[in-house]
């Protein structure tokens, strides 16, 4: 694993630091002074908190050096007027540094499984780093490039946002390759105003890409598929339902918690088996293979890598417990993913019963979107829950599409929701969990499992 001096990084942000300090080394980076690690670089951010406060107890914990704003103490850092700005430009010469590809995953619905795939895939050929798990902003995504040991042939990073601009900051950072935009919801739309300013800002990340870059889009959405007209990169589509499409699926069939189709892609065609439950899924697959395909993945180990596939934990996990079965969905929620959520609870074997949380930065949408979310409800679940302010809108919805008030239940409460849960939730049910991340449903499910025999 490479590591980095104080005099280098100090000469890639423009800091400055003292001379016997120059040839102090670290490997990676933490803005969290209880989760450093021995010989990494604490960034000391000013926010709502110091973080040159916790300098000290990031020196406890064996933090080689600080990057900070403002001089505390003799101990080996590198001072900068902002640390922030500062983590993203070494992370961008780090990058450069190792000289890896990178491929860039943006979306509104589907990113971390997208992202998780595609480094499955491409982990048949190269040696492969990827995000964490919420890593995908201007702190996460620079710190995971700064982890990264030096022979890292593809990097795999997660590019969030919820404003214009972010993207923009995260690809000239990230240099792509290789972008992926999966597709373009309702997510953050209470800052961007509309899906078009949702595909704006989602298209910054061909800003950062290097020359004779590859973009793949998804060409199932009506406002990817407009950007055809990017001519000065190279251009491919997945898609199931659009016939043009250069990587399709055909022949989907979905059997219980998995799913088989065939990829048609030029001149390969090749089935796929999967171990996982929702037509949601197939574009997440078909971005992976057209990544596959486009990096020299042989077909044999694209599809051999996607056979095993298992989602991350909390993303549609689905399993038996206390004679219930339970989908676990509590990662985050938008329309476009509770849509997809219920189809698959609509499908199981047994009474259906819906626990949805708000849904999150949905602007003037908010209103309008948690009445459809109940619409929908009412056509998939037997029994329905609704946790948060917007609750109630969402029992609307709910009603009007013909579910009994005797079964539509809305609480601000999440003791009160999960005692209700108790009660009316049976042996054999099949309950579903998902809201957004700020929502914490995964209390929720604690809650009703817990003391249970």
């Amino acid at each position: 694993m490479g590591k980095i001096t104080l005099a280098q990084a100090a000469a890639w942000c423009g800091g400055r630091v003292e001379e016997k300090y120059k040839d102090i080394a670290f490997f990676g980076a933490n803005i969290d002074s209880r989760e450093i690690q021995p010989g990494q670089l604490f960034i000391a951010l000013v926010g709502e908190r110091d973080g040159h406060d916790y300098i000290p107890m990031a020196k406890e914990k064996g933090a080689a050096a600080v990057l900070c704003s403002k001089q505390y103490g003799d101990y080996p850092a590198i001072i900068v007027d902002d640390p922030r700005l500062a983590l993203g430009d070494i992370a961008r010469a780090e990058r450069r540094r190792i000289g890896m590809q990178v491929v860039g995953v943006t979306g509104s619905v589907g990113k971390s499984t997208t992202k998780e795939m595609i480094a499955e895939v491409l982990a048949s050929t190269y040696r492969v780093e990827k995000t964490p798990v919420n890593h995908n902003n201007d702190l996460g995504m620079p710190m995971a490039i700064l982890a990264m040991p030096s022979d890292t042939q593809v990097a795999v990073l997660e590019m969030g946002m919820n404003h214009f601009r972010e993207i923009a900051y995260l690809a000239s950072i990230a240099q792509p390759n290789v972008a992926v935009i999966i597709n373009i919801g309702t997510m953050h739309i209470e800052h961007l105003g509309s899906k078009e300013g949702i595909l704006r800002a989602k298209m910054e990340i061909l800003e950062g890409m290097r020359e004779n870059g590859t973009v793949i889009l998804n060409g199932d959405d009506p406002l990817l598929w407009s950007q055809r007209g990017l001519t000065h990169m190279k251009l491919s589509y997945f898609g199931e339902e659009n016939p043009l499409c250069t990587v399709r699926c055909e022949d989907l069939r979905e059997e219980d918690q998995y799913m088989t189709f065939r990829v048609s892609a030029g001149d390969n065609s090749f089935p796929l088996e999967m171990n996982l439950e929702g037509r949601h899924y197939v574009s997440d697959a078909l971005a992976a293979v057209s990544v596959g395909l486009a990096m020299g993945v042989e077909p044999a180990k694209i599809q051999e890598r996607l056979s095993q596939f298992r989602n991350m934990a909390g993303r549609q996990e689905i399993f038996e417990k206390n004679g219930y079965t339970i989908i676990k969905d509590c990662y985050n929620a938008g329309p476009e993913s509770m849509a997809a959520a219920l189809e698959v609870l609509g499908k199981k074997e047994g009474r259906h019963v819906a626990v949805l949380g708000d849904m999150l930065e949905l602007g003037a949408c908010t209103q309008a979107e948690h009445y459809r979310v109940g619409r929908i409800a009412a056509e998939k679940a037997d029994i329905l829950l609704a946790y948060g302010p917007n609750g109630k809108r969402v029992l609307s919805g709910a009603m009007t599409g013909g579910m009994l008030d005797t079964k539509a239940m809305a609480f601000e409460d999440r003791e009160k929701l999960v005692a209700a849960l108790k009660r009316m939730a049976k042996p054999g049910d099949v309950l579903l969990f998902k809201g957004s991340r700020g929502m914490r449903m995964e209390l929720i499910l604690e809650g009703f499992l817990q003391d249970q025999t």
